[in-house]
């Protein structure tokens, strides 16, 4: 995979990164990060951002920039420019800043293909009073021009398992993150996560034979996911087939990292 340099505009310093054979990892401010990109150059972005909640786990740790949400709308406008035409993104998100989301969705350019549930094997909001048990995670699957319809499509619910948490607070687990990646992008594509966390998005592109691109803002997710990705092999090479190889002519080649 061909990457790009990311500086910061604090300093003028490259910011800290890893470089896996299929991608990098970045540590930094993904709007810095995708304003170096060009034009076009992803062909899925799958990702999981701060829903603006203030979270905090139980042993306390919480997560960067999700006090507020002014950095919403213009992260999207650069995930919109980035992905290349007639592609999908996958995002995330809290039921309760959902109006907020929907407008930086659609600000942005994406039109909204449907809901996507994933349904827990608990309630993460266990032990505490509430209206419903919280059995499920929501994400939006979204489209930028046309993508083609399949006569066979995904589902749109998937199953959920527990992942610990021992990486990050809201750590998905990988087996979803493969399912997702398989369903919305296709071998040899590059798949982007702007707010990776512990990098879950990575090791499961990596796994289904794509390349990526991921940023953490947090030291020490990156630092988390940095060792994770350490330990992700290439996989063998499979051949493509040519039916799957028209749509990667939309995309701008990225820039490789000196």
């Amino acid at each position: 995979m061909s990457l790009v340099a990311v500086n910061d505009n604090t300093n003028g310093q490259r910011a800290d990164y890893y470089q896996h054979p299929s991608g990098v990892l970045l540590l930094g401010d993904c709007l810095n990060a995708m304003r170096c990109l060009p034009k076009h150059s992803v062909n899925s972005i799958i990702t999981d951002p701060p829903y603006g909640v203030n979270y905090r786990d139980r042993t306390g740790r919480s997560i960067a920039n999700d006090v507020n949400l002014s950095w919403l709308q213009p992260a999207f406008a650069e995930m919109y420019r980035v992905l290349a035409p007639d592609s999908y993104a996958v995002c995330f998100y809290g039921f309760n800043r959902v109006d907020e989301f929907r407008s930086a969705w659609k600000g942005a350019g994406f039109r909204i293909a449907g809901p996507l549930a994933f349904v827990k094997e608990y309630a993460s909001n266990k032990g505490k009073r509430s209206h419903t048990a919280r059995c499920h995670e929501n994400a939006v699957l979204l489209v930028k021009g046309n993508p083609p319809k399949s006569a066979t499509p995904p589902s749109d619910v998937y199953g959920f398992s527990y992942s610990g948490n021992k990486l990050h607070p809201t750590q998905k687990p990988l087996t979803t993150m493969r399912q997702l990646v398989r369903d919305f992008s296709k071998p040899g594509d590059t798949v982007l996560d702007p707010f990776c966390g512990s990098g879950t998005t990575a090791p499961a592109a990596i796994m289904e034979d794509r390349d990526f691109y991921a940023v953490e803002l947090a030291p020490t997710y990156f630092g988390n996911a940095r060792q994770r990705l350490a330990a992700v092999a290439v996989p063998t090479p499979k051949p493509i087939p040519k039916s799957q190889l028209g749509s990667r002519s939309n995309v701008t080649p990225l820039r490789r990292i000196a």
